[in-house]
């Protein structure tokens, strides 16, 4: 009898656990489902352009079906500055004359529309065109204020905790943040810096819990969640440069030595040596940028791909198989989640552990 019930609460609870992954797995049909069925029902389901429009930035927050919450697009062009709401472009379906120039926007990045209908790209890293520098709120951009909210939310109440509740146990949201805490500063901080690691602890925090709240925000599959903003190359990039520079503004003069002057090698290989320890000092941050960026990234293109499943093959006969590798990769996710921000995190202070340590006799 005792057993019986057990066995029933377990039933029920797996029931709805469940229930409640089949519900946010559907969440993400119906944008599939959408893809210009009124301008032509016979046209194929192309699973590479949603997967690509959903990985990739956007001018709009999806909320649901063909509700979008418009963003302010700002642009810096040679007569001026124009500032107006991205629903001026009907989801690129309408250009929009402005002050200066006529816009529109192609694959969710703004051009202007020049005399032939000839179009002019904004300014990138690669190509600048000072013409147009593109310095609009996207959805990206409003993910990351709203990890940065989150973030500041959280460390406020768990600092007024302590402040509050001095010498006593921890309590509600700082009884949960004050093990992770504890998690950077021993197992991270701690055996890779030594004993200056408080120094870096501020930079060690703020770099884990950025990168894990906002993976966790980009795996929610509906508003206000779904952005892949650490599967961003730019946002890894700025996160690696951050590294980069500390590392290297903190080495001490053992670690400059080792790199110019190196005690026990020939004098003659010396500018070989500087060669590959240059090339070692890009290639650290580096590789932070790609690992970060290519795990999430990925996981995002998978889930999206067993969805698409359903639609390549029009049968809900796949659907079940389908949403059951996306639940099995939504779980592996929040893994994923974690365990690159730890990796992150950690290597960081590898770096700067080898950056400032002492020189040994």
């Amino acid at each position: 009898m005792y057993n019986s019930s057990i066995l029933k609460i377990k039933i029920f609870t797996l029931l709805r656990i469940c229930a409640v992954f089949l519900t946010l797995a559907t969440f993400s049909i119906p944008a599939f489902s959408q893809e210009k069925h009124e301008e032509s029902a016979e046209k194929p389901f192309e699973p590479s352009e949603v997967i690509l429009e959903h990985i990739a930035d956007s001018h709009s927050l999806h909320v649901w079906n063909t509700t979008a919450i418009p963003l302010p697009v700002i642009l810096y062009t040679d007569k001026g500055l124009e500032v107006f709401s991205s629903s001026h472009f009907e989801h690129g379906h309408a250009d929009y004359t402005g002050k200066y120039y006529t816009y529109r926007l192609v694959e969710d990045k703004v051009k202007i529309v020049g005399a032939n209908n000839i179009l002019a790209d904004s300014a990138t890293v690669w190509k600048w065109n000072s013409s147009l520098i593109d310095f609009s709120i996207t959805r990206n951009v409003a993910s990351m204020w709203m990890g940065m909210i989150v973030l500041l939310v959280i460390f406020f109440s768990v600092s007024s905790a302590y402040k509050k509740r001095s010498g006593k146990a921890p309590k509600g949201l700082q009884s949960f943040m004050e093990p992770l805490i504890l998690f950077v500063r021993d197992d991270i901080a701690r055996p890779n810096i030594g004993y200056k690691y408080q120094r870096f602890m501020p930079l060690l925090l703020t770099v884990f819990f950025f990168i894990w709240v906002n993976n966790l925000i980009g795996l929610v599959p509906f508003f206000p969640g779904g952005a892949n903003l650490t599967g961003n190359i730019a946002v890894t990039l700025v996160l690696s440069v951050i590294t980069l520079i500390v590392v290297n503004l903190n080495g001490n003069k053992h670690y400059w030595a080792h790199i110019f002057i190196p005690a026990d090698v020939p004098v003659w290989i010396w500018p070989l040596w500087w060669v590959i320890e240059l090339v070692g000092i890009i290639s650290k941050p580096f590789a932070l940028m790609i690992r970060l960026f290519a795990n999430i990234t990925a996981g995002h293109i998978i889930v999206l791909s067993l969805i698409s499943l359903i639609f390549v093959f029009k049968s809900m006969g796949i659907a079940p198989v389908s949403v059951a590798f996306v639940i099995f990769m939504d779980v592996l996710e929040l893994l994923v989640a974690a365990l690159q921000a730890f990796i992150f995190t950690l290597l960081t202070a590898l770096f700067i552990g080898g950056a400032i340590e002492e020189h040994h006799h």
